[in-house]
């Protein structure tokens, strides 16, 4: 991934999208404030908004797969809203496995002051921006350049 780009997170759900935010070296997660119903097109257009103002150069949703990794309902769901989503912004939009999350987001000690949603997609945009980097290594016992 090139530096200097911010990728948004969007754990999406029905009621609530929690949203996460990169820094430009893409090093850390940091939760922002949810959407309020994100598939409304009120909450719809906040999330596309959200792209702009935050100058997100890449947007990363959860993908709510099951334990043994087959779609559900929210699965298809989730896969329709990305799409709509990767329609309506100028950036490249992905869907990455968000399978325990919400667990550790539930786990993470003293963070009451984001919402629980957008503790997850930080969790999300972690474990994305850290397989991004083990692409970006060289082979071991190779140097980079």
């Amino acid at each position: 991934m090139a530096h200097g780009v911010r990728v948004l997170a969007l754990d999406y759900g029905v009621a609530r999208c929690g949203c996460a935010l990169s820094d430009p070296t893409g090093t850390l997660a940091t939760p922002i404030e949810p959407v309020l119903r994100p598939a409304t097109r009120k909450g719809f257009a906040r999330v596309c908004d959200l792209v702009r103002e935050r100058e997100a150069g890449r947007v990363v949703v959860g993908l709510p797969l099951s334990l043994s990794g087959a779609d559900s309902a929210q699965t298809r769901e989730t896969r329709a809203w990305a799409a709509r989503l990767a329609e309506r912004v100028p950036v490249p939009v992905e869907l990455y496995d968000e399978r325990f999350t919400t667990q550790l987001a539930s786990r993470d000690p003293g963070a009451p002051t984001s919402s629980e949603d957008s503790r997850a997609a930080a969790h999300l945009l972690t474990g994305w921006l850290a397989a991004r980097a083990s692409e970006d290594r060289p082979p071991s016992g190779q140097e980079a350049g």
